[in-house]
């Protein structure tokens, strides 16, 4: 099904991983792999059996950022002033999307650099999980261009704007433990531990009450816009919607019996 990812399935299928497999351009983005990791979050997100996704990538690398030979070759060759927008929009656009709205949480594994679109493709997710010898770069003004695939929304949401701005003016590396205290970052772990305890992470929400992640990942993005009256009235809307799910009357039932819950994720 997939040619540019590498797909593996955990816990019972309850965790899909997502690798992006081109370790000799360090994961470079193509219009193919984009779409295909597109395809890959809208299928987990309507699965019912999926309760968490991550993203990787296979190397010594997470992912470098667009391929631009792929950019600026189909441009030259089918005379296309406009291709970056069109990559853009028809490609890095809807994967944001994708990811943002996924009904089950979005981890980002960031192995290695994480650089320009590859940077962000890390930080849209809802939360990263670093390995000690990463780095995150946002490379675009290095060629001129500006922080795309959301960098200048959530950027500046995530950082400020004296931050933002540095990052992006300057496309400074930023280490994993740099990051992190930033809040860029949720955990950093040594080489011998990235992958037992990033597993742990995701076995741990894999098993989690996925429909109330759901509604917690909603509240949070429309806390961007929302005044607060407004947040105060989808919270109460959303907590309703919460305890009506199975999940909340089994964690209610475990709490009260003393014994640990069996979520379903419904």
């Amino acid at each position: 099904m997939y040619t540019q990812l590498d797909i593996e399935s955990h816990f019972d299928g309850k965790l899909k991983i997502a690798y992006l497999n081109q370790p000799a351009t360090m994961n470079a983005l193509t219009k193919p792999s984009l779409a295909e990791l597109k395809d890959f979050v809208h299928s987990c997100s309507e699965d019912p059996t999926v309760r968490c996704v991550a993203i990787s990538g296979r190397g010594k690398a997470f992912c470098s950022g667009q391929n631009l030979d792929e950019a600026f070759t189909v441009g030259k060759e089918h005379h296309d002033h406009d291709i970056i927008r069109k990559i853009v929009v028809d490609y890095y656009n809807p994967l944001v999307m994708e990811i943002t709205r996924c009904r089950k949480p979005v981890v980002a594994l960031v192995n290695g650099p994480a650089v320009g679109a590859g940077a962000m493709l890390a930080l849209i997710s809802d939360f990263v999980l670093a390995h000690e010898s990463s780095y995150f770069s946002q490379a675009f003004s290095n060629i001129g261009l500006i922080p795309d695939t959301a960098g200048t929304y959530f950027l500046p949401k995530l950082l400020g704007r004296q931050l933002a701005n540095y990052l992006a003016f300057t496309g400074k590396r930023l280490p994993a433990s740099e990051a992190r205290s930033y809040g860029l970052v949720a955990e950093v772990f040594s080489e011998e531990e990235f992958i037992p305890k990033s597993m742990e992470v995701l076995e741990k929400l894999s098993n989690m009450p996925t429909a109330a992640i759901k509604l917690t990942k909603k509240a949070f993005a429309h806390s961007y816009d929302n005044t607060l009256k407004q947040q105060l009235e989808l919270e109460a809307d959303l907590q309703q919607e919460a305890s009506e799910t199975e999940d909340f009357l089994e964690g209610v039932n475990a709490f009260l019996q003393k014994r640990k819950p069996d979520y379903k994720g419904k």
